[in-house]
């Protein structure tokens, strides 16, 4: 049986697990405190659109407790990153891939990118190369996943809604077996998992949504519905989708969407986005993904971004205030 391993099983990591384990995949997750002791004891219950789902998992706090694995999924925030890619270690076999499945611009970005920029690095968001040097890019998959979820009670998650899906792609457009296979679970315990050539593309689409949903919300301290509701906000969130969209366009990826449909969409989700969710609860915040590297490679490109930029400014004061975020020139 294949043995898959998600590691960092919070809301997002909780809710693949139940899907893999559902699809057939024999699956373990690395977590910590009550939500870990409770899946130890009771497995994972998932309350989504398609009901109410419980699955039995091991559940470890060190991977040295679970041991070599044929896949990882690592759903920890980007801040965690090199602290995971120093604790994976006991799971990785010869051939395990590693899908990092997480918001923003991630790690390997360049990375197999191909072209004139291939090969950049990101320090920012791989401080030192540690994730490249302990993980590296053989291993790696992308992985993009909409999933409106949060942990509802120790071991229990609850998925807000059923426009839910798993994109996995290889960094250098392949179509791989590995990626398949992961895919396959996945799809098979009732989530949409479609293995792409163009994960860039979706990094990108994602990326919209998070941009205009997160600084926003983060000033507003509410969900989107809520915070896009007075019509200068909205305003506000269209003119930062059209900026990003821009961006997108200017690293070569058209994604074809009105701006304004996109926040009509958006402004009837009644969602904390998992940045105001990670400030609420004194998490770690995922600014440099979401906020800095986007606004370091529209610098770089001559794109302007002055709505997003204002949010952003505002939104890492915030995250700093709250001392969640270490600015990188403090």
């Amino acid at each position: 049986m294949t043995r898959i391993c998600v590691f960092g099983a919070g809301a997002i990591g909780s809710h693949l697990a139940t899907r893999a384990a559902l699809g057939g995949a024999d699956v373990s997750v690395i977590a910590r405190g009550p939500h870990l002791a409770a899946m130890k004891e009771n497995g994972i219950t998932l309350h989504a659109h398609d009901g109410v789902k419980t699955v039995t998992v091991q559940a470890a706090a060190t991977a040295a407790e679970i041991g070599p694995v044929d896949a990882v999924l690592i759903t920890t925030k980007v801040p965690a990153l090199p602290v995971a890619a120093e604790a994976i270690g006991p799971l990785l076999g010869p051939e395990t891939p590693v899908a990092f499945v997480t918001n923003g611009i991630p790690w390997w970005y360049f990375l197999r990118h191909g072209g004139a920029m291939d090969g950049r690095r990101l320090p920012l968001l791989d401080p030192g190369g540690v994730i490249e040097r302990l993980v590296g890019i053989e291993r790696t998959l992308g992985g993009v996943v909409y999933s409106a979820s949060e942990v509802i009670a120790p071991g229990v998650v609850k998925s807000a809604h059923g426009d839910i899906r798993l994109f996995l792609g290889e960094p250098d457009g392949s179509l791989s077996d590995r990626a398949k296979t992961i895919a396959g679970f996945i799809d098979a315990g009732g989530m949409p998992c479609p293995v792409v050539g163009d994960i860039r593309h979706r990094i990108w689409g994602k990326l919209m949504g998070n941009i205009t949903s997160g600084p926003l919300c983060i000033l507003s301290r509410s969900h989107m519905k809520a915070t896009l509701a007075p019509p200068a906000v909205f305003d506000a969130a269209v003119r930062i989708a059209e900026e990003g969209a821009a961006l997108a366009e200017a690293y070569g990826f058209d994604l074809a969407t009105a701006a304004e449909s996109r926040m009509r969409r958006s402004a009837d989700i009644a969602h904390k986005p998992s940045i105001l969710q990670d400030l609420e609860l004194g998490r770690a915040m995922e600014i440099d993904a979401l906020m800095t590297v986007p606004l370091d490679m529209a610098k770089q490109a001559g794109v302007p971004m002055p709505t997003f930029e204002l949010a952003a400014r505002l939104a890492t004061q915030a995250a700093t205030a709250a001392g969640l975020y270490t600015p990188p020139d403090a």
